[in-house]
């Protein structure tokens, strides 16, 4: 597992930007190339978001809005927010989003929100990218209400598809950082102070494997 010290680095580097840069020249291609894993990650998240009627949720790197679309129409009176550093994709989201939901332009390791302001936060296929985990943790913690549910869907590093993959990246796409199992998912999220962890994986078909973890902030 890798893990960094927030005081050591920026919040933003070179990776960073990478990310960010190969992200706004895929935005406009990027929900029909992935369809069936965006539709997968989608469903397989609301399955475990525990979003209450009329409470708010925080989608971290949300990207065209997929997610925050779906959670529009099953839960209409849900307080929405979105962010995301890559403003192309951000105004992609925009366009195909309900008025009602709040876009910000920010990352997650310094979210451009107010302290325990959220009841959900989460995240989906994000946090594999993340060059300071802990740093970002912090912030979810920060801004979610005491008791508050996190929520992460990311790939899992206990599926072969996914280690092989992470190989691959490593040698050749300086955006790629890292990829967790659930192990890892399970203690980062520990040290961060979150309670009543849970980690979930699961195949969303015959070949590739994703996680869910659930936890609760501080009291």
């Amino acid at each position: 597992m890798t893990k960094s010290d927030p005081s050591s680095a920026p919040h933003a580097d070179d990776k960073d930007d990478q990310v960010v840069s190969q992200y706004a020249w895929k935005a406009d291609e990027y929900d029909a190339r992935w369809a069936f894993y965006i539709e997968a990650t989608v469903r397989e998240t609301l399955r475990r978001t525990p979003l209450k009627s009329g409470q708010s949720l925080l989608d971290v790197g949300c990207g065209t809005g997929a997610l925050l679309r779906a959670l529009s129409k099953t839960h209409p009176d849900a307080k929405l927010t979105g962010i995301d550093p890559t403003r192309e994709m951000l105004s992609l989201a925009g366009d195909r989003l309900p008025e009602r939901v709040i876009l910000k332009h920010g990352r997650a390791e310094d979210l451009p929100c107010e302290d325990k302001s959220f009841d959900v936060a989460l995240s989906c296929n994000m946090f594999h990218y993340l060059r300071e985990p802990m740093r970002a943790l912090r912030e979810f913690s920060r801004v979610l209400k005491p008791g508050g549910a996190l929520v992460l869907t990311d790939w899992c590093h206990d599926y072969l598809a996914c280690k092989l993959c992470h190989i691959y990246l490593s040698c050749f796409d300086p955006a790629h950082f890292t990829v967790y199992g659930t192990a890892d998912c399970r203690e980062l999220l520990t040290e961060a102070g979150f309670r009543d962890v849970e980690v979930e994986r699961y195949k969303i078909n015959w070949l590739w494997g994703m996680m869910t973890a659930k936890a609760l902030s501080p009291a």
